[in-house]
C-alpha cells in the first residue's frame, strides 16, 4: 500500500503469469510445505501487473458468479496485493471463498495469506456451529504463525478482507485494516467492513493501553508508533504488541434485496465513496467487467496504489 508504511525491504520478483487465473488457497495434506518455497510459487503464478477472471458457482439454488480485476500500482514497487476467488464443496455445502490481501512492505505476507487464511478458517472446529468464532480464531492463529516466522516471512503485514458465501445464501465478511467490503442492497451502498485506522478513539485506546503510541509526524497521516496506518494487520513483526489481528466478523442473509457486493483494497476506497464504486458496478452484469471497471475509473482519478477489486453477483 502507497504511504501505509516506508519501504524497508523489496518484494520479491519473478516472470509475470498470464492473467486471467483465479488464485486459490490450496488446502489439501497436512504436511505444512517450506514457508519460502511455498512463497515463491504463489508469487511467480499470481502475481503480475495484470489480473483479471470470473467464475460462478455450480452446485448452489441461488446462483453466485464473480469477477476479479487488479492493477499494479504506479508507487515504484511489485505488487503486493494478492486475491483469493474460488468455490469448495465442504460437508454438502458449496463455499465462495473470495478474500483481497493487502501487503506492505513486500508480498510474502499476503502470499502466505492466500495459500492458508480459508484452509485455517475451514480447519476451525467450531466453523459449521458458530462461523463467527472460527474465523476470529484462525485469523488470530494465522498471525501467530506469521509473527513466529518472521524470518523467512519478513518484516512486512498485509490488511484482509474475506468473504465466505455458502450456498449462495449466507455470507460471512470478515476485515483487518482499511481493505473493504460494500455491499449494494436496493441499489443503495451498504459499507460491511470496518476501516480500522489507528486515530479512531477504540483503537487509539487499545494502542496506548498497550504501550504504542500514534501520530501524525512524519506527514499527516496518523500512523501506529508514527510508522503504519492502520490499527489492525498481519505481520508487521516490529509493531506486534500494539496491533491486533482481530477482525470484525459480520453475518449477511443474502435475500432477494441484495444485488451485489464489492471487495478491494484501498487502491480504490482512496479515490471512490462507496456509493460512487455501487453505482458503477450496477449497470454492468458480468462481474469481471464490473471489477476491471472499478480499477479503469480509480487509475482515472489518480489512484497511485495496487487497485483490486472483486464484484461477488448474486442470483445471476
Amino acid at each position: 500500500m502507497v504511504g501505509r508504511m516506508e519501504r524497508q525491504t523489496a518484494s520479491t520478483s519473478c516472470s509475470h503469469s498470464a492473467a486471467g487465473s483465479s488464485s486459490s488457497s490450496s488446502c489439501g495434506g497436512k504436511k505444512r510445505p517450506d514457508i519460502l518455497n511455498m512463497i515463491r510459487s504463489a508469487t511467480c503464478l499470481h502475481s503480475s501487473s495484470t489480473d483479471t477472471g470470473k467464475g460462478r458457482s455450480k452446485l448452489s439454488s441461488t446462483k453466485v458468479a464473480h469477477g476479479f480485476h487488479l492493477v499494479e500500482g504506479k508507487s515504484g514497487h511489485d505488487m503486493e496485493d494478492y486475491h483469493v476467488a474460488e468455490y469448495k464443496y465442504e460437508k454438502n455445502h458449496e463455499l465462495g471463498l473470495f478474500a483481497i490481501f493487502d501487503g506492505h512492505l513486500g508480498d510474502r505476507v499476503p502470499s502466505y495469506l492466500r495459500a492458508n487464511l480459508f484452509c485455517n478458517i475451514l480447519k476451525e472446529p467450531l466453523f459449521w456451529t458458530n462461523p463467527q468464532e472460527a474465523i476470529k480464531n484462525a485469523y488470530g492463529s494465522t498471525n501467530k504463525y506469521i509473527l513466529e516466522n518472521a524470518k523467512q516471512l519478513g518484516p512486512g503485514g498485509s490488511t484482509a478482507v474475506t468473504a465466505i458465501v455458502v450456498d449462495g445464501k449466507d455470507m460471512w465478511i470478515a476485515n483487518v485494516g482499511d481493505s473493504r467490503a460494500v455491499l449494494c442492497e436496493r441499489g443503495a451502498a451498504n459499507q460491511l467492513t470496518v476501516d480500522h485506522e489507528p486515530h479512531t478513539t477504540n483503537e487509539r485506546q487499545r494502542i496506548e493501553q498497550q504501550g504504542g503510541f500514534v501520530t501524525t509526524f512524519p506527514g499527516d497521516v496518523p500512523r501506529v508508533n508514527g510508522q503504519l496506518a492502520v490499527a489492525r494487520a498481519f505481520g508487521d513483526h516490529s509493531l506486534k504488541t500494539h496491533l491486533s489481528s482481530e477482525p470484525d466478523v459480520r453475518h449477511v442473509p443474502i435475500n432477494s434485496n441484495i444485488e451485489f457486493v464489492i471487495l478491494a483494497s484501498d487502491g480504490l476506497w482512496k479515490v471512490m465513496k462507496n456509493q460512487e464504486a455501487v453505482d458503477l458496478v450496477k449497470s454492468t452484469k458480468d462481474p469481471q467487467a464490473a471489477a476491471k471497471r472499478l480499477t479503469t475509473e480509480a487509475l482515472a482519478r489518480k489512484s497511485k496504489d495496487d487497485i483490486s477489486c472483486i464484484v461477488i453477483r448474486f442470483r445471476c
